[in-house]
């Protein structure tokens, strides 16, 4: 049977139509795309040069009048930390599990003229961080800049490690920091403002022999600051929440307590002093990663573009590291 000639003509049209569209549609998805990769590269440019810009000529954020919580105060960096926050004017929160030293660095800050509160707190229990955020947050308020910071660092080979040594050093090193977060973010949401600063280590760019676990948690520390991060650009694009990962070489606190290097002129240990000094500078200029010092973050990287073989040569030439405490 002979379809008829005007439903022969319609069908055509349609056809035509349809193709038509589907070109218009084509065309639209093909500009779209161009003016994407255009203003791609336009913010991408934006963002190198504001990178340089904030390099070289830093903006550093008054912390005169803000609530500063930093884990770990009765010693070290976190003791030297809190000095320092409050000789810029900051309110001091200082934790730590040791009562008597906690308290003493209170004293030290109240001394001259600082205001700083001493709260006793084992940072391995959740149920017990979780009644001090709140306490804190009653009796203070919203808590501007949060430091985690206490940590412990036993050294020795991975077969001499007990399970209580480990478990105990993922509960404060890594865990603790979810718990805190998980307390005091929610204010940090409301307000869409507020500063963590989580304290990773060298241990946390570079794999050490005698540091297996503690090498572990300090790379936990820098995947979760990351992931927190993009987390939080993700839901809002508007995000104003900042995260500081500081990457500190070995110390003189104590905690390291047998380090090694050939050359000790240009491995020496870095002073409390001007750990706390750096750290606090790259919370004030908003950094993201800063190691101490700070082109050890740089060599991280130009050492992930050698061949492995290559860098291990150059290890083996330096020879730092950490022996055993046992």
């Amino acid at each position: 049977m002979v379809q008829p000639s005007n439903s022969v003509s319609a069908n055509s049209a349609g056809s035509t139509n349809s193709n038509n569209n589907k070109n218009n549609i084509d065309i639209y998805n093909i500009v779209t795309l161009v003016l994407d990769i255009a203003l791609l590269i336009f913010k991408f440019w934006v963002a190198i040069i504001e990178s340089i810009v904030k390099t070289f000529v830093p903006q550093e954020v008054d912390v005169k009048g803000q609530t500063v919580l930093i884990t770990g105060t009765g010693h070290g960096i976190g003791k030297e930390l809190a000095l320092q926050y409050s000789a810029l004017g900051a309110k001091l929160i200082c934790w730590d599990v040791n009562e008597e030293a906690n308290q003493q660095t209170v004293k030290d800050i109240k001394a001259y003229g600082g205001e700083a509160y001493a709260y006793t707190c084992d940072v391995t229990k959740r149920d017990a961080i979780n009644a001090l955020a709140e306490k804190v947050k009653k009796e203070h308020g919203f808590i501007n800049i949060i430091v985690n910071n206490a940590g412990i660092m036993p050294c020795h080979p991975i077969l001499e490690h007990t399970e209580t040594e480990i478990r105990t050093m993922y509960e404060i090193n890594v865990l603790a920091h979810f718990w805190i977060i998980q307390a005091f973010l929610p204010d940090m949401l409301a307000r869409n403002e507020g500063h963590f600063v989580a304290l990773s280590s060298c241990a946390g760019l570079f794999g050490l022999p005698n540091l297996v676990p503690y090498c572990g948690t300090k790379f936990a520390v820098r995947g979760l600051m990351e992931a927190l991060s993009e987390e939080l650009r993700h839901k809002n694009p508007q995000n104003n929440i900042k995260f500081t990962t500081i990457y500190p070489y070995m110390v003189d606190t104590g905690l390291c307590k047998r380090p090694r290097y050939r050359f000790p002129s240009l491995f020496k240990l870095v002073k409390p002093t001007d750990a706390a000094a750096s750290i606090i500078r790259a919370q004030r200029t908003s950094l993201e990663h800063a190691s101490i010092p700070r082109d050890y973050l740089y060599l991280e990287k130009i050492r992930r573009l050698l061949p492995r073989n290559a860098m291990r040569l150059i290890d083996s030439f330096l020879d730092v590291g950490v022996d055993s405490d046992k």
